[in-house]
């Protein structure tokens, strides 16, 4: 079976292109550095030609509001209009999302979805939440000096290991027009994962509870972003993917 995906070349994508692969599928990894471009639209329509499934990684390179609405909206459309044929069109989007519209990003993967779910396809959106790989992130974002304002709201952080089982489990598998989702095996607040986060790596920033710290443009709480009873529970626990990752120097 002939599988494509876009944003094949990064975090996800990579390893969901392993999994499918070692299954024995031709896969396309698509990125505009294989001459794949779901902004321009070139090269959409060849990557596509005979695809069966597509899975939708891509992610915006700005986060502006105005920006990441555009990539969104433009990258969409032109995957749905090449991808006609195509028997399962799958996303990958955001556990939480359409509880924080304030956010222009969620407002851009709400766009996304609408697309989606307007297009005739059958589909398949996986809802997930926050990587274990993206707090480093986070708290940069947050980051004032030596400061790491954030909100002590609840996280519930998966592996990408774990978010690449479930795409190549749900590539492989009938659509459900629908959406499911997808967490990590424990709840953590914020604050205390990025506290975590620092002590094993040496980081010599400070971590300052503030529940009015924003995260992507609004402010959390504690069901914000954590996912619902049926959701599908990853198995790596932050810690265990913590120690696991290749020893830092130590800041001076």
């Amino acid at each position: 079976m002939k599988i494509v995906v876009i944003g094949g070349t990064g975090l996800i994508g990579s390893k969901t292109v392993e999994r499918l692969r070692k299954k024995g599928h031709d896969v396309l990894a698509a990125s505009p550095n294989s001459g794949v471009d779901t902004i321009t639209g070139k090269g959409v329509a060849e990557a596509l030609a005979g695809a069966e499934v597509v899975i939708d990684l891509a992610n915006s390179p700005s986060f502006e509001d105005k920006a990441v609405l555009e990539f969104f909206q433009t990258s969409g459309r032109n995957l749905l209009k090449a991808g006609a044929g195509v028997k399962h069109h799958i996303a990958l989007s955001i556990v939480g999302m359409e509880r924080l519209q304030g956010s222009g990003y969620m407002r851009a993967k709400m766009a996304q979805e609408q697309l989606i779910k307007g297009s005739g396809i059958p589909y398949t959106i996986v809802h997930s939440t926050q990587f274990h790989e993206f707090m480093a992130g986070i708290a940069q974002s947050n980051t004032v000096g030596q400061t790491v304002r954030l909100s002590p709201a609840y996280l519930q952080p998966i592996a990408s290991d774990d978010v690449a089982d479930v795409m190549a489990e749900v590539a492989l598998a009938a659509p459900v027009n629908g959406t499911i989702e997808i967490g990590g095996p424990e709840k953590i607040r914020l604050t205390d994962i990025v506290t975590r986060l620092f002590k094993a790596t040496h980081d010599p920033r400070q971590v300052t509870a503030d529940p009015h710290a924003r995260y992507f443009g609004v402010e959390l709480d504690d069901t914000s972003l954590v996912a619902g009873a049926k959701a599908r529970l990853g198995k790596i626990r932050f810690d265990d993917w913590l120690s696991q990752q290749p020893p830092q120097k130590k800041s001076a």
